[in-house]
Formats: structure tokens, sequence, C-alpha cells
């Protein structure tokens, strides 16, 4: 073969190849369209981590997308008021949202049980459910019939039981109580005599320090140190029954999802896992310190009763069995997340309960 010809071919061969790669280039950039969407959180700037979430979501999506997805946060109360969040979503009026799922509850209960209802999951528990068990898809059966689409973003682990101006021994002591409970506990808790209260979180301080409620919950040490409840409500009580696993999610208009590319759709659900995951981990890293820190400055911790508790869980199931016979949508949900939970903490109570017994053991006689 003539050697400068060979060479003269190669050449020609991989100008039309490099020339080929440049054609290609537009189908490429097709399925890399230049998206700008707008995300309303329903937390305040000042709760860094399950604010940040929504943050973190937003650079992940840029990141893999070279910048042509921006999601813009807006933190509760700049474009939406931090409790309508999702209506806007489902109105179209705003893209995407970061909230929680029973801050809706009033419009149908069966927005709460997949974020958090009393006495479901754990985080690991209800993670589970909605990635292996089937939980997305059935919510998001739900979800559709408000023009929503909806992924978790979020958890907190099991939550604190709140913030009490006085002490809480008896049942007797509940009834009465003005206290700041999102959505299907307040329900719950009406049944022990409390006078549940829909507030925002940033707007929780003020209520207690005036007196204008007696007692609020919010999320765990970290975030509620961050809003200073220990200064004008001392009892800090665990656990918080009602968000054993709390999750918080991303949820999207329902057109604006169907909208996007197959691609965009693949990187946002990977996006949101991610951010559901870190969110977590965060918590787990942030709250021993911060509970050191609330001790150290006059919090005083007091468990709940096995007196409360019990009456707690009783009331909590005559809700559901009035749930599940009114509204077939609530009782879908809850009977798979039933089922699931007989199994998990059948587990559960094996190896890991165990495990973590024994190191607690170890840690409370100095050996840690």
């Amino acid at each position: 073969m003539d050697r400068r010809s060979f060479l003269t071919r190669a050449a020609v061969g991989g100008t039309a190849a490099a020339a080929g790669s440049v054609i290609a280039a537009p189908a490429i950039a097709q399925d890399a369209p230049k998206v700008t969407w707008r995300l309303t959180s329903s937390f305040p700037k000042s709760l860094d981590t399950i604010y940040g979430g929504a943050e973190t979501l937003s650079r992940m999506v840029s990141e893999a997308t070279d910048g042509n997805f921006q999601i813009q946060v807006f933190a509760g109360g700049e474009i939406v008021p931090p409790l309508e969040a999702a209506n806007e979503v489902s109105a179209g009026n705003v893209e995407a949202c970061h909230t929680v799922g029973y801050y809706y509850w009033g419009k149908d209960p069966s927005f709460a049980v997949a974020a958090a209802v009393p006495f479901s999951l754990s985080a690991r528990g209800i993670n589970a459910w909605h990635y292996h068990g089937g939980g997305i898809d059935l919510y998001n059966e739900f979800l559709a019939q408000h023009n929503l689409f909806g992924l978790p973003g979020g958890n907190t682990g099991v939550q604190m039981g709140g913030w009490f101006r006085k002490e809480i021994n008896t049942l007797a002591d509940m009834t009465g109580l003005k206290m700041r409970v999102g959505g299907f506990a307040g329900r719950v808790m009406e049944k022990l005599g409390v006078v549940p209260q829909q507030i925002p979180g940033g707007e929780l301080y003020q209520a207690l320090e005036k007196g204008t409620i007696d007692a609020a919950e919010w999320v765990g040490p970290y975030d509620d140190e961050k809003l200073g409840f220990f200064k004008v409500a001392p009892y800090y009580y665990y656990p918080g029954w009602w968000e054993g696993g709390p999750t918080v999610h991303f949820m999207f208009n329902k057109a604006a999802w169907e909208g996007l590319t197959p691609t965009y759709q693949s990187v946002l659900r990977t996006a949101c896992q991610a951010a559901d995951a870190d969110m977590l981990q965060k918590y787990d890293w942030l709250n021993p310190v911060a509970i050191k820190s609330l001790v150290a400055q006059g919090t005083q911790l007091r468990p709940f009763s096995p007196e409360i508790l019990d009456a707690c869980f009783t009331a909590a199931n005559e809700v559901y069995a009035e749930m599940e016979a009114s509204n077939e949508n609530f009782k879908k949900l809850w009977d798979s997340i039933k089922a699931f939970r007989t199994e998990y903490y059948t587990w559960a109570q094996v190896a890991e309960y165990n495990f973590d017994t024994f190191m607690m053991i170890q840690q409370n006689a100095g050996k840690l």
C-alpha cells in the first residue's frame, strides 16, 4: 500500500469523523435544553440543614447538566407563604417546592401518610418503603390527583417531642395545652385535650415567648437550638412519636415534570435521592453536638411518660380507623406502610437494636 495515499485517506477519514462529531452535537444539545425552574421552600434560610436540602438539589442538578438545568431556590415567604408551597406548585404558579406533605393534610389526610404520621416508621424504615416497597409510586398515584409529582428530598430522623413552658407529667397536664404540632399529629392530640396550632417555623419563637402557645415541636437539637426555643421554654421532651422518620418531599408541577427530557428526569431523580440521604447524614452528624450544647445552657430533657405514650398510641389508632373507613387514598397508603411496619420492626429488634443497645451500655459505663 502506498504510504502517502494511506495517510491521505486516514486524514480525510479523521476529518470526516471529526466533522461527524460536530454535526452530531446539536442532537446532544437537544437532550440538554436550557431549563430554568423556581423552587419555593417551606423553610427559612436560617435552618441551613433542612432548607439547605433544596440548595443541595439545585447545585447537583446544575453540575450534572453543565448549567443547562437551573433551579432557583427561594426561602419560605419570599415568593410563596411557607405552608402554601405545594398549593402554588399544583396551580402551576411555581415549578417546584421543598415541603412536608403533612402541611396539607387539611386538604386530604393522604398527603401526610408518605411524610410522617404517628407511630409509623423510622427514617430507615420509611426510606426502605419509599424506594423498594413501592411507596414513591403509591404516593404519586395520589399526588397526580393534585397535579403534583413527588420524590423524597430529606429526612430528619426521629424528632424530639418539643419544647414546653411547663412540665408534662400526666395526661391531665395535656388538657387545654396550646401546642404547635404539625399536621396529622394534631388530630391525635386533640383526642387528649390538646389544642393544636399550625405555625411556620420562623414564627414559633415569638409565639412561645409571648405565651400565645404553651408548647411547640419543630425538628431536633440542631435546628431547635438555632431557633432559640430553650430561652423561652425550658422543658425538652422526647421522642417525637408523630415523626419517627419524617420525609421532606420535593414536589413538582406534574406538567412541568412531564415536560422534562428523560435525561433531565433521570438527573432530577438521582439528585433528589442524593439530597434525601445527605440531609439525614447531616442531622446525624450535627445533633449529637447540639443536644450537649442545649443541656449545657439549661435545657431540661424529659421523656414522655409511658402513660402519655400509650394514650397517644391508642388515640392514633382510633384516628386511623376513622380515616381508613372514609378515605380510600389514605387506606391504600396506610395499609402498605402497616404491612411493612410489622416486618421492619421484627428485623430491627434483632441485630440493629441489640448492637445499638450494647454500645450505649458501653458508653454509659465510660468505656467509649
